[in-house]
């Protein structure tokens, strides 16, 4: 049956409350805001006069639309006030003591139909439920932050949950604009599941002085597109909050993926709870304050201890997509390449490649015909590494292979002049193993461009313990000069990106392992709730499945985490030749070219 929810109480006028509040009374429901804070409750009022007002100076709505909607919000006090609603949204502390409270409160006020939904992104829906005399009205509804521009919205049921119930909540989101998600009670549910454990692992890899906050926080948003990078997510999610999450995530998987990093409760118990305390893993203007200030951690532009060597010409080792795309990156800035591959064959197509890529470029507007022509004519196409004799840089984009790798580099040992640096661009692969190939590990270093090479801005560049400081002064000096941004990273499995980027993979694997979710919507709940460029499923299908179990055997391998093991369903798609849109079939199918 149809259960009509034009009153709606909203319990809890913080930041979230507050953006509920403004999204239904803008659907044209009434709205009754509910906190036991005063001046929660007038701030509320403000800040939904100060979008309202915003949303007029910007023609989104009249005048008199803005006067309807202030007076469908009304605040009060106390709890009474929800009496003839016929839906109430809690958006309490993450506490069960608090919201259990709430809710046996409210089964004395509202109507036996009303339906009780509780904002938790963190706690046990069912536990909350068995707590209430009709536990089967009270299920999740978890709205992101902001909520008035947040599209996802995921319902959770438990196994109390009367289905009219989810699917009045879940029509309600639909006329609110939102994309409803279905998921069971489990912590974190689809998107905070898969966010937090990843937000939890560049905690840990910013305590253990693997990598900066600022290199972690741009590798991210550079090499996967993330809106924010992690840590600075975590200061404006709250620190306290997230540790939080993390318990209960934790309690419930007995995941060491999600035990919270230490890091997090030393940051808790000093009230350095992030943006809303004015400082956690940055430092900010004052609470509240979104503005970055410097502080004790924040790079000085004078910390460089070496002066790299000087680059006129780079060698470029390889034929496919990634050795064509960086030749074309140092070509652009300037440098002489020679683009070399195994016959003079595959190094004249490698070098058409990257024609056909300039004259894109020119068709778009984005580089003239003579530039074109001067970059096409830096590139020398050789069919042997004899040919890298006078290189002063010599980047290697070969197979993703250990053997293969280090027999390249023992032969460039050989061909290349004393002084000249050589760099690898391996995403996966310890770097110090391919140095040892050579006589000269010191002058040897990591170099990994994301693809495309001439799109991605990040370059993680990896020192090993054998590194000379003036060579990993080269290489920085040499990514800022084709304009990439470098991040500095260590010698180990994954360095930033991929370390960070392919547990979180793994995970969304296992949910649909658990029948926890579908593919669609925990892409959609990535995409719309995490705001993610791709969902996971994509982006692994993208990326190809064969090369996700690789870096995840690396993963494991390198830290020895249970959590970190490959999920069989991975390991069964690639038994099955079933490797992604290379193939036409991954964990979708594609229409053959």
């Amino acid at each position: 049956m149809d259960i009509p929810l034009s009153t709606i109480a909203v319990v809890g006028l913080g930041t979230m409350g507050t953006g509920i509040a403004e999204v239904l009374a803008r659907a044209g429901h009434e709205v009754i805001g509910i906190d036991i804070s005063e001046a929660a409750a007038r701030q509320a009022v403000a800040s939904l006069e100060a979008a309202t007002a915003r949303a007029v100076r910007r023609e989104r709505i009249t005048e008199q639309e803005r006067s309807d909607v202030l007076a469908r919000f009304r605040t009060f006090g106390d709890l009474r006030a929800a009496a003839e609603a016929e839906l109430v949204i809690e958006v309490v502390p993450e506490s069960y003591e608090i919201k259990q409270q709430v809710f046996r409160e409210l089964d004395a006020v509202v109507s036996p139909t009303a339906i009780l939904a509780t904002g938790t992104n963190a706690l046990s829906v069912t536990r909350l439920a068995a707590e209430s005399l009709h536990p089967e009205r009270v299920l999740g509804l978890h709205f992101f932050n902001p909520a008035p521009a947040m599209k996802l919205v995921e319902v959770v049921s438990s196994v109390l949950t009367a289905p009219p119930a989810v699917a009045a909540v879940t029509g309600l989101a639909r006329s609110l604009g939102k994309e409803p998600v279905a998921v069971g009670d489990r912590p974190g549910f689809v998107a905070d599941g898969l966010l937090f454990g990843y937000l939890n692992q560049a905690a840990a890899m910013y305590e253990a002085n693997y990598a900066s906050r600022e290199d972690i926080d741009a590798a991210m948003k550079l090499g996967c597109g993330l809106p924010m990078g992690p840590l600075a997510l975590l200061d404006l999610i709250g620190i306290d909050t997230a540790r939080t999450v993390l318990e209960a995530m934790y309690s419930a998987s007995h995941d060491r993926l999600h035990a919270p990093a230490p890091v997090l409760g030393q940051l808790s118990e000093a009230g350095l709870t992030g943006r809303k305390s004015g400082r956690g893993f940055y430092t900010y203007t004052g609470p509240g304050s979104q503005t970055v200030v410097p502080d004790a951690p924040t790079p000085r532009e004078s910390t460089a201890t070496a002066t790299g060597r000087t680059v006129r010409s780079v060698g470029v080792a390889g034929s496919g997509t990634m050795a064509s795309g960086i030749a074309e990156v140092f070509a652009k800035a300037g440098y002489d390449v020679v683009l070399a591959a195994r016959g003079q064959e595959k190094a004249d197509t490698a070098k058409a490649r990257i024609g056909t890529s300039l004259e894109r470029s020119v068709s778009k507007g984005r580089l003239t015909a003579e530039s074109r022509d001067e970059t096409l004519a830096r590139i020398t196409a050789a069919g042997s590494l004899d040919a890298f004799a006078d290189v002063d840089l010599a980047v290697e984009a070969v197979a993703e292979d250990l053997t293969v790798k280090q027999q390249l580099f023992g032969t460039l040992d050989k061909v290349c002049r004393p002084g000249a640096v050589l760099a690898t661009t391996t995403s996966s692969l310890p770097v110090v193993a391919i140095a040892r190939a050579t006589s000269r590990p010191q002058d040897v270093v990591g170099m990994h461009f994301f693809n495309p090479a001439p799109a991605m801005k990040l370059v993680e560049v990896v020192r090993t313990v054998l590194t000379a400081d003036d060579v990993h002064a080269t290489a920085r000096e040499v990514c800022v000069k084709v304009r990439k941004h470098p991040v500095d990273c260590g010698d180990r499995a994954g360095f930033i990106v991929n370390a960070l980027l392919f547990p979180y993979l793994n995970n969304a694997i296992k949910m649909v392992e658990e029948h926890y979710a579908s593919l669609d919507d925990i892409d959609a709940a990535m995409k719309l709730g995490g705001g993610y460029p791709m969902g996971p499923f994509e982006l692994l299908d993208v990326v190809g499945l064969d090369v996700s179990l690789a870096i995840e055997k690396v993963l494991h391998n390198e830290f020895r985490d249970p959590g970190l093991a490959p999920a069989p369903l991975l390991e069964h798609l690639v038994a099955a030749g079933c490797l992604g849109r290379k193939t036409g079939r991954g964990f979708r199918e594609y229409a053959r070219r």
